[in-house]
C-alpha cells in the first residue's frame, strides 16, 4: 500500500508522517519545499517536490497511490483564500481520479451546516463537499481547536495568555468547542488507513470537555502559574479584536482574523459516529495542554542552534530572535583547533576557572540569587576540567554533556521564567565552529520585561564570554 501525504511540512501533516513511518508504510510526500523536512524522513517515505494546487505535479504524486491525504489549505496564502482552496481540492479530486486512488483522507473544521458559519468554516465544508463528489471513497474528520506544540490555534491561545496579566475578553471567548489534542487527531487519521470500505463518511472528533475559548486560556494559565484576570465585555467584535491581536501578537495578525472571525460559531461534536468506529479514547483538556507543554520542551532538548548562524549575518534585534515562546541569543565563532581542544575550553567553564568574561557581573547576579533564595555562585563544579551529565555548575546544572559536541546547562538561578545556555562544537574544512546560545523561556509579562531589561548586559558579557572561549581553545591547542 502506498500513501501520499499532502501537507506533510505542516503542523498536522508533520505528525502524522512520523506516525505513518513508525507504521512501516510507504509515504509519498508532496511538497513545494522539500528541505523543510529536513532530510529526516524514513527509508520508506518518497519525498517529491511539487505543488499540491498545480495539476500537473498532483497528477505525478498520485500515481500508483492507494490512499491521499488532503491537508492543504490557503489560509495564509491571500485574501480570496475560499476560492483557492476550491480550486485546489477539485484539480486533487481530478489527479485521484486519474491516479487510481481508492480513499481520500481529509481534515476539516467543526461547525453546524448553516448560514451562520464564517468562511474559514465554510470553506474547510465546502472542500469536503467537492472531494465527496469526486464519487471517490472520502473519510472527512471535521476537528475544532487543536491542542499541540506547534499548532496555530494553541500557540496564539498560549501568547496571549503569556503576555497580557489583565485581558479584555469579547463575547466569542464564551463560545462552547471542544477541543483535541494533536496525538489523538494523529490517532484518528492514521486508524482511518485501515476502515473497511463503507462510502464517503464525515467523523466529528473532540477531546471529553466541552469548554470556551476562556477555559482554555485559563487552564493553559493554571499550569504555566500565572495569574490572569479576564475582564468580559459585549462589545469587541472579531473585527476589533483582530486589530486588538495585530497589536498584541501581530505575527499572529495575518491568520488569526480569519480564525477569530469563526470563533462566533459554536464547534462542538454532535455525532458519535466517531466513537462507534474507533477504538480511541481522546484525552481531556488539562492532559492535552499538559502534554503540549511536554512536547515542547522535548523538541527544545533536542533542538541543534547552528542553522541560527545564518541570522547573524542579518541586523540584531533587541532581545534577540523569537522561536515559539522562547526567546534566543545565538553567535558564533570559527576557530583553527581540533574539536577536542575547543570542546575542554567549554568544559572548563564556571567554577574557579570563572565565565571567560565579565566574572564580576557574575558574582553580582550570585549575590542577587543568594538574596532571592537562589544557589548563587557558590556551588561550583565537581571536577576543575570536566563535566558531567547531572552536575552542579555554580547556578547552573549540567542537562546535556556530550563530548566533543554538544554541552547544555540548565539555569538555577532564581528568575521569571527558565534558562538554558548551550555551546555546540561543529568541525568544518580543518576548523571548528564554536555556536553559543542562550535561550529564554518567559513566565508571562514579567519574564519578558526582566529579559528585555537585562538584554544590554547581554550583549557584553555574551559576546565577551564567546571570545574568552576562543582564546582558551587556541591557547590550549
Amino acid at each position: 500500500m502506498r500513501i501520499l501525504l499532502t501537507g506533510a511540512t505542516g503542523y498536522v501533516g508533520g505528525c502524522l508522517l512520523r506516525d505513518l513511518e513508525r507504521r512501516g508504510l510507504m509515504v509519498r510526500c508532496l511538497a513545494r519545499r522539500p528541505e523543510k523536512l529536513g532530510g529526516s524522513t524514513a527509508a520508506t517515505t518518497e519525498v517529491m517536490r511539487g505543488d499540491a494546487t498545480d495539476a500537473a505535479d498532483l497528477a505525478r504524486a498520485c500515481a500508483g497511490v492507494d490512499v491521499a491525504y488532503w491537508l492543504v489549505h490557503s489560509m495564509e496564502g491571500g485574501v480570496d483564500f475560499e476560492r483557492a482552496d476550491r480550486l485546489a481540492a477539485e484539480r486533487f479530486a481530478a489527479a485521484c481520479i486519474a491516479g487510481g486512488v481508492r480513499r481520500i483522507i481529509y481534515l476539516g473544521g467543526l461547525g453546524a451546516d448553516d448560514d451562520r458559519l464564517s468562511a474559514h468554516l465554510r470553506s474547510r465544508h465546502e472542500v469536503g463537499a467537492i472531494l465527496r463528489a469526486s464519487g471517490l471513497e472520502v473519510i472527512e474528520f471535521r476537528a475544532s481547536i487543536v491542542i499541540g506544540a506547534g499548532s496555530f490555534s494553541f500557540d496564539l491561545v498560549r501568547t496571549l495568555v503569556e503576555r497580557l496579566p489583565l485581558m479584555i475578553c469579547p463575547a466569542w471567548l464564551a463560545t462552547p468547542t471542544q477541543p483535541i489534542a494533536i496525538d489523538d487527531v494523529v490517532a484518528y487519521l492514521s486508524a482511518a488507513i485501515d476502515l473497511p470500505a463503507s462510502g464517503p463518511r464525515i467523523f466529528e472528533i473532540g477531546g471529553p470537555d466541552k469548554v470556551s475559548y476562556g477555559a482554555i486560556m485559563r487552564e493553559y494559565a493554571r499550569q504555566r502559574g500565572l495569574w490572569r484576570v479576564m475582564v468580559p465585555v459585549p462589545v469587541l467584535t472579531p473585527r476589533l479584536s483582530s486589530l486588538w491581536l495585530k497589536l498584541v501578537a501581530p505575527r499572529y495578525s495575518k491568520v488569526g482574523r480569519k480564525l477569530i472571525d469563526g470563533l462566533k460559531n459554536p464547534t462542538v461534536v454532535n455525532s458519535d459516529a466517531a466513537q462507534r468506529e474507533f477504538a480511541i479514547m481522546p484525552r481531556g483538556l488539562r492532559a492535552a495542554v499538559s502534554e503540549a507543554v511536554r512536547q515542547e520542551d522535548e523538541e527544545f532538548a533536542g533542538k541543534r542552534w547552528a542553522d541560527f548562524a545564518d541570522l547573524e549575518e542579518l541586523p540584531r534585534r533587541y532581545g534577540g530572535n523569537f522561536e515559539g515562546t522562547r526567546l534566543v541569543d545565538h553567535r558564533h565563532a570559527v576557530v583553527a583547533v581540533s574539536p577536542d581542544r575547543a570542546f575542554a575550553a567549554l568544559e572548563r567553564i564556571g567554577g574557579s576557572h570563572g565565565w571567560y568574561a565579565c566574572n564580576w557581573l557574575w558574582t553580582l547576579r550570585g549575590w542577587i540569587d543568594r538574596a532571592l533564595g537562589g544557589p548563587g555562585m557558590t556551588r561550583g563544579r565537581r571536577d576543575p576540567d570536566t563535566l558531567r551529565t547531572g552536575d552542579p555548575l555554580d547556578c547552573w546544572r549540567v542537562e546535556v554533556c556530550d563530548p566533543p559536541r554538544r554541552l547544555r546547562l540548565a539555569a538555577e538561578m532564581k528568575m521569571p521564567g527558565r534558562g538554558w545556555l548551550e555551546f555546540e562544537v561543529v568541525p568544518r574544512d580543518g576548523d571548528v565552529t564554536i555556536h553559543q546560545t542562550a535561550v529564554f523561556d518567559p513566565r508571562g509579562l514579567g519574564g519578558l520585561a526582566y529579559w528585555y531589561a537585562i538584554w544590554p548586559l547581554h550583549e557584553v558579557v555574551f559576546r565577551r564570554m564567546l571570545a574568552g572561549i576562543v582564546r582558551a581553545a587556541v591557547r590550549n591547542r
